[in-house]
């Protein structure tokens, strides 16, 4: 593994770091004071975006997408992942890998519109009472005729707002296993203003303001066949294959949060002076540091190292549930640190430290919780002794 960055990496690094000091960074005032992304902004950095071929890197190129390899999507990550949430995820945005699962008639409705700027996806999976068991979700789907029923109700549906359609995973059915009944589960592409299918307003949260979680109600709704994705009773194994990087991107824009942080705290030390002489020169001060850019590197090597065995196709569970868990773990504690160095001021919002700081509590629960992680990572370690 070659630790230094390419011609073409560096040049993705400096495009998209540069984007997101010129075009995000001005707005995040404004969108975390009102907690509103205006659409009209929305639209002019989406536009922006397109023209510097930022939009949709995370696709292929025989699709319309940049087709980079994951680790230099993930470099191109981290950099967006230093802005506020709801500027780099809606303006820049990077579509569900799961529609390539797409047939050729759902690419021209869904996949090819989401990679132009003209829709937004979001998932739908997590549901009231459910949580991580995703078998436990009681919302369903009966076959009826050549069409489908959908009932139920899903929440923490992040961006449902901007949305044009949901991915919604459901049940369709039942199989007996050794370990019991096991639900069967379908994914379903779900259009805005299809009837019995409502988007509600979801909860006030502390975590990415201007990022909206929703709740999405189906009564009813009626689906044609043709809005199953993949097969139907097989929706994790289509969410299996196209969705397993996806808690390395959540690595990487925590390390580009944490970056941001750790960088104002160095600054901050070094110019700010008690008793005498700079802050940073205090054991005090100076072991937080060496701890938090220690850490830093810890949890970008991990991410670093699965992004390249993602590519070589030896990527295991536990490398990716590591990164994650690592990278989220150390933008709190760098946060939090932050924030002691400054004192006071580090929780006034002149500074992002408090959005960075606020931002980073829903990492450790979301696209899997710390918990899940290392169950994980234990249970591949003991599965070669049979425990």
């Amino acid at each position: 593994m070659n630790f230094g960055l390419c011609e073409e990496q560096q040049m993705i690094v400096d495009t998209t770091r540069a984007f997101v000091e010129n075009e995000l960074f001005p707005h995040e005032a404004e969108v975390e004071r009102t907690g509103v992304l205006r659409h009209d902004l929305m639209k002019e950095i989406s536009q922006k975006a397109v023209a510097a071929g930022l939009y949709a890197a995370n696709m292929p190129e025989d699709v319309g997408g940049a087709g980079l390899d994951t680790l230099t999507w993930l470099l191109y990550e981290k950099e967006l992942g230093k802005a506020n949430y709801a500027l780099h995820w809606n303006c820049v945005a990077r579509p569900s890998n799961i529609l390539l699962a797409c047939t050729p008639e759902q690419r021209e409705q869904y996949l090819f519109p989401c990679i132009r700027a003209e829709k937004h996806d979001c998932q739908a999976m997590t549901e009231p009472g459910s949580g991580s068991d995703l078998r436990s979700m009681k919302a369903f789907a009966r076959a009826d005729g050549g069409d489908y029923v959908l009932n139920g109700t899903k929440h923490f549906i992040s961006h449902a707002d901007v949305a044009d359609f949901a991915i919604v995973w459901v049940a369709t059915g039942e199989e007996d296993t050794p370990r019991g009944p096991k639900k069967l589960i379908t994914a379903f592409l779900v259009d805005k203003g299809t009837p019995g299918f409502t988007v509600r307003e979801g909860y006030r949260n502390v975590s990415h303001r201007g990022y909206n979680n929703m709740i999405l109600e189906f009564d009813d709704c009626r689906l044609p066949a043709s809005q199953i994705l993949g097969e139907v009773h097989k929706g994790f194994e289509v969410a299996g294959k196209w969705l397993g990087a996806t808690r390395l991107q959540v690595a990487s824009t925590c390390l580009g949060r944490a970056e941001r942080a750790l960088g104002h705290a160095i600054s901050y030390a070094a110019e700010r002076k008690q008793f005498g002489q700079q802050i940073g020169k205090f054991q005090g001060i100076s072991f937080k540091l060496a701890d938090m850019a220690m850490e830093l590197k810890a949890a970008e090597l991990l991410t670093r190292e699965a992004a390249w065995k993602y590519d070589q196709g030896s990527v295991t569970e536990a490398d990716m549930s590591m990164a994650k868990l690592k990278a989220t773990e150390v933008l709190a504690m760098i946060a939090d640190e932050a924030i002691q160095i400054h004192g006071g001021m580090g929780l006034m919002d002149e500074l992002p430290l408090e959005r960075i700081w606020r931002d980073a509590r829903v990492e450790r629960i979301w696209e899997g919780t710390s918990e899940i992680q290392r169950h994980i990572i234990s249970r591949e370690l003991l599965r070669p002794y049979g425990a």
